[in-house]
C-alpha cells in the first residue's frame, strides 16, 4: 500500500520519533502517510518536514478520544490547518486530562507496593524521544517490566493496565458530538477509528455509526492493520450502506508490536477513499 492514515510516534504511544517513523514508510513503500498520535500535534511538524525531504505526500492527522455510550471511542481527524483554534483549545484540555490520568494511575500503583511509577514511565517514555506529554499505558507497562513487578507488557496489562483493571483510569473524555464538532469546526476530515475494536454489540455499533453521521462524521476505518478478513468485510457493508468514505491504515506503534508500517488489508475497490479529498495529495514544500 502507498497510502497509511494511522500510525503513532512517540509524541505519543509509538516507539520512533517522527523522524524515524516517517523513514520506515518510506522504506516501506508508503507515499502517502499522515501521523495520527493520540490527543496531539507534537509530532506533526517533525513529521511534515521527514515527509517533504523524502518527497512523500503529508498529510495533517490526529487520533482523538472520546465518550459514546459509555465508551471509550477514537476519532481521526485529517488534512487540517496546524493551527485552527478550536481543535487546539481541545488538544490543550485532553493534554491536562492525560497528565491527571498519569498521576493517579500512580497512585494506584504504589498503593499495591509498585512506587515510582509516574517517574519510571516517564524516564521509559523520554528514551524513546522528548515529548511534553503524559506517559501513556505503555510506558507504565515497560516500567513495570524494568522494574520486576511483572515479567513482561502482556502481564503487565493483564494484572494491572488493562481494560476494568487498576491503571484502566477513566478520563473525562469529550463527548462523540463535541469531538467531531471541534473536527469539522477545525475544517477537518472526520474516520470513525477501528470501529470493531470497541467490544460493542452488532446493533450498538450500527447506533456508534448512526450518531456519529448525526454528529458530522465523514468516513469509517474499514481496515486497520491486519484484522481479520471477516472484519473487513463487515465495515464494508456498513460503509456502503451508510454512504460513508474509507479509510484505512496500519496503526503502527512500533516494530514487532500490532503491525508494520504501510501494511494493512487491501480496501475493497469500490469503496471511495478518504484520502482522495484531500488537499495535499503532492509532496508539500517545507
Amino acid at each position: 500500500m502507498n497510502v497509511d492514515l494511522h500510525c503513532h510516534s512517540t509524541a505519543s504511544d509509538g516507539a520512533l520519533s517522527p523522524t524515524a517513523l516517517v523513514a520506515r514508510a518510506h522504506e516501506h513503500g508508503v507515499r502517502t502517510l499522515s501521523l495520527t498520535d493520540h490527543d496531539t500535534l507534537e509530532g506533526l511538524p517533525e513529521a511534515r518536514q521527514a515527509c517533504a525531504e523524502r518527497g512523500m505526500a503529508w498529510v495533517s492527522g490526529v487520533e482523538l478520544s472520546c465518550t459514546w455510550g459509555g465508551a471509550t471511542i477514537h476519532v481521526l481527524g485529517y488534512d487540517f490547518p496546524l493551527d485552527a483554534p478550536p481543535l487546539l483549545e481541545a488538544i490543550a484540555n485532553l493534554h491536562r486530562g492525560r497528565w491527571l490520568r498519569a498521576e493517579e494511575i500512580d497512585r494506584k500503583l504504589a498503593a499495591k507496593g509498585m512506587p515510582g511509577a509516574l517517574d519510571g514511565a516517564r524516564a521509559v517514555q523520554q528514551a524513546l524521544g522528548d515529548s511534553g506529554n503524559a506517559p501513556a499505558r505503555p510506558h507504565f507497562a515497560e516500567y513495570l517490566v524494568q522494574a520486576g513487578f511483572v515479567k513482561d507488557r502482556g502481564e503487565a496489562f493483564r494484572k494491572w493496565l488493562g481494560a476494568g483493571k487498576l491503571g484502566d483510569v477513566k478520563l473525562h473524555w469529550p463527548t462523540l458530538d463535541e469531538t467531531v464538532a471541534t473536527l469539522r469546526e477545525s475544517n477537518a476530515w472526520v474516520s470513525l477509528a477501528h470501529p470493531m475494536h470497541y467490544e460493542l454489540t452488532r446493533s450498538k455499533r450500527r447506533r456508534l455509526i448512526a450518531d456519529y453521521i448525526q454528529a458530522g462524521g465523514q468516513a469509517l476505518e474499514v481496515v486497520n492493520g491486519m484484522m481479520p478478513p471477516e472484519q473487513v468485510g463487515t465495515m464494508s457493508i456498513l460503509t456502503r450502506e451508510f454512504g460513508l468514505l474509507a479509510s484505512a491504515g496500519s496503526d503502527f506503534h512500533g516494530p514487532g508490536t500490532w503491525g508494520e508500517i504501510g501494511a494493512y488489508r487491501p480496501l475493497p475497490e469500490d469503496l471511495p477513499p478518504l484520502w482522495r479529498r484531500f488537499r495535499h495529495e503532492q509532496p508539500m514544500a517545507v
